[in-house]
């Protein structure tokens, strides 16, 4: 069966500044391969055989890298915005997208099952899928719980608060894209309240493994020290 991905690669990588003026963030290296280059070997071993790279800043390094695909025996082809349109909006701009479709950021170091998650989304019939991953934020203080008169009521001491959040990969079916307008930045955020109030919700899919998104330098710090350590949960070479 043919699968299609659509990836994410046009942002600006502000947040890893000085790093990303002279590389775009997806070609920031993780060991020996650029993260852009790890989400691509992935999607091969699980079954992706043709895949678009949604490109703007700095497009033709990009570009240049990647050509054709031939060297990893895929197809690879290209969706040049002229303006920056958001995470969604790029998608109208690709005529040929199929049924259903994964569609990822290209910063993303983490080893969900590709395949799987793409096989239950085309079984469910659902319109949207999200990849979810349940995180812990702890607050660095003793919380006060008030009443209306300003008498203390409760007392926690460094409370620790969990959030299910988007990992930034998706599938997608066709019926989700004619809720895109045609011009203009259109963001996951606008795409899923539009979803919602028109009663077609998205599935969330809770995801227990690796996720780390690299935007940030910390982030890509750990995600480089862990890659050397954890290869085989990313790569089977």
């Amino acid at each position: 069966m043919s699968r299609r991905a659509v990836i994410l690669a046009g942002g600006k990588g502000t947040r890893l500044r000085p790093y990303t003026v002279v590389l775009p963030k997806p070609l920031m290296p993780i060991g020996e391969y650029p993260i852009l280059e790890v989400i691509v070997r992935q999607l091969i071993a699980a079954g992706f055989d043709h895949i678009t790279l949604a490109v703007n800043h700095q497009a033709e390094i990009i570009k240049a890298f990647f050509q054709d695909g031939e060297k990893w025996g895929v197809r690879i082809d290209y969706s040049l915005e002229s303006e920056p349109l958001g995470t969604m909006g790029p998608l109208r701009l690709i005529s040929d997208l199929p049924e259903n479709f994964l569609v990822m950021n290209g910063d993303i170091l983490t080893d969900l099952d590709f395949s799987s998650f793409h096989d239950e989304h085309v079984a469910s019939g659902s319109i949207f899928s999200i990849s979810a991953k349940t995180r812990e934020n702890r607050i660095d203080y003793g919380v006060l719980d008030t009443d209306e008169s300003g008498k203390l009521v409760g007392f926690r001491e460094k409370p620790v608060a969990q959030y299910q959040v988007s990992m930034g990969v998706y599938m997608v079916s066709a019926a989700a894209v004619e809720f895109i307008p045609g011009r203009g930045a259109f963001g996951f955020d606008q795409l899923m309240l539009d979803l919602m109030a028109a009663g077609r919700p998205a599935t969330v899919r809770e995801f227990d493994g690796y996720w780390l998104d690299i935007g940030r330098p910390d982030d890509y710090a750990l995600a480089i020290d862990e890659f050397e350590t954890m290869r085989h949960r990313f790569l089977n070479d």
